[in-house]
């Protein structure tokens, strides 16, 4: 008996989920689940695919997932979280790293090696406060009396990292929960005017009119979106003066008095004017605004102690650009109006639950309805937040997709070189047509998969 009957033999009705009982079938699953490299939650596509001579219109190969097992396709589900899928979450991580190294380095990615001279800041906004919340460990590591300011309220203990009480309001009663979720809901457009604000500042302290300045300086960007332990959105940015050129592909040294103290100044003056005015529901938040924490470190490009160097800001960049929010106890899945008297069920805190509910409460259309454009239903199991965790401006380096090209056409050399593939002259065209017909794995097939020996560390076939 070859080694894929012997398996489906062993596996018994765990194949039965298979379409086909051939070992030729399951011999055939197991390769695609191979490819798939650990992927958790791969998606099920249905059609077909046509490669044609594109001057003679010979057919030079033809692929229908007819042939398949489950006559499906499994293709991985390139889902950034981490809690929903480790495989493709880690390829995520690496791809953002290597995007934000590009900036911070240059020498690669389409990027010059002389970017490395350029000011550049390692800068964090956070929000302000919605209440007193338990304390964590500070910077240090060390754990500090939980003591809120100006408040009567406190426990005094000193939480360790792994207490859960940290982030959760001291009292629940006061905490401004309605004010918590439409900061998170606004916070895309707080960046966006900080961004403005921010160019705005860079004029007036460089003395230059704002036309003047945008002719000569561009700040470029990319920051991810973070979650605190009290479930409110933060965001670190590295942020990059250049030359303002006729060619947005270039990207050159600014002027010698574009310096790292007049972007430093230019940041917290610029997180300090934003303001917007939050809509009016009886929550003591009356105007929208970045918190007084405004971090601002320059970037070196050395790993002297005390010094923060390119690197390392890669590395914690890409970190957080794959974690969601449910370090903070919240959800990494869309809810239904059914889920919201089991958020407990599904690992959400007392803290997270409520915020979850204030929501959808505040989502409801005929309740609230200047706050419809908020979908704040559609995105109560992120707390309100709707943006996107990684973002970047146009000239900071390169983008995913094409990181992701790269990959790709390595691949197709690969294959070209085993003969699996047409060469690449430019005469072929690829005609095809893909429906969506599921995601994940079937319960027999998750059973058979927990079976297997883990699949090796790589990229993706």
């Amino acid at each position: 008996m070859s080694d894929a009957g012997a398996l489906a033999e062993l596996a018994g009705p765990v194949v039965r989920d298979l379409a086909r009982h051939s070992s030729t079938d399951l011999a055939r699953w197991l390769d695609r689940v191979h490819r798939l490299r650990g992927c958790a939650e791969p998606v099920r596509l249905t059609g077909e695919s046509l490669t044609l001579n594109a001057i003679s219109g010979e057919v030079l190969s033809h692929y229908r997932t007819d042939n398949e097992p489950h006559g499906q396709l499994l293709i991985r589900c390139g889902n950034r979280r981490a809690s929903r899928c480790p495989s493709c979450s880690e390829l995520y991580r690496r791809d953002t790293y290597h995007l934000i190294r590009a900036g911070l380095l240059g020498g690669a990615k389409g990027v010059p090696a002389t970017v490395r001279e350029h000011p550049k800041v390692f800068a964090t906004l956070t929000a302000p406060s919605f209440g007193p919340v338990h304390r964590g460990p500070g910077k240090d590591g060390k754990p500090q009396v939980c003591h809120p300011r100006r408040t009567g309220l406190a426990c005094f203990q000193r939480h360790k990292a792994d207490d859960t009480r940290i982030g959760q309001p001291l009292d629940p009663d006061v905490y401004d929960y309605v004010g918590h979720v439409l900061w998170n809901a606004h916070a895309g457009d707080l960046w966006r005017r900080f961004t403005i604000y921010l160019r705005r500042r860079l004029a007036a302290s460089a003395g230059l009119t704002q036309t003047a300045f945008n002719k000569a300086v561009r700040a470029s960007f990319a920051k991810v979106a973070e979650y605190q332990a009290r479930g409110v959105v933060h965001f670190h940015a590295v942020i990059r003066l250049d030359a303002r050129t006729t060619d947005p592909a270039d990207v050159l040294a600014p002027p010698h008095w574009a310096t790292v103290q007049l972007l430093d100044d230019a940041i917290r003056s610029a997180a300090a004017a934003v303001k917007l005015d939050a809509p009016t529901l009886g929550q003591p938040t009356r105007h929208l605004v970045w918190g007084r924490q405004v971090d601002v470190q320059p970037i070196h490009g050395s790993d002297l102690a005390g010094q923060l160097s390119e690197q390392a800001v890669a590395g914690y960049i890409a970190k957080y650009a794959t974690k969601a929010a449910e370090s903070s106890g919240t959800l990494d899945r869309r809810i239904h109006e059914h889920d919201l008297t089991h958020l407990h069920e599904r690992g959400a805190t007392a803290h997270a639950a409520r915020l979850i509910r204030t929501a959808w409460e505040l989502g409801h259309p005929g309740t609230h309805p200047e706050l419809t454009g908020l979908r704040l239903r559609k995105w109560a199991h992120m707390l309100g937040f709707r943006g996107h965790f990684s973002t970047r401006s146009r000239a900071y380096s390169t983008t995913l997709g094409a990181i992701r090209q790269e990959r790709t056409d390595y691949r197709h050399e690969q294959l070209r070189a085993a003969g699996l593939m047409p060469e690449a002259d430019g005469s072929t065209l690829v005609l095809a047509h893909w429906s969506f017909a599921g995601q994940g794995y079937t319960p027999g097939e998750s059973l058979l998969i927990d079976s297997l020996d883990p699949p090796k560390e790589g990229p993706p076939s």
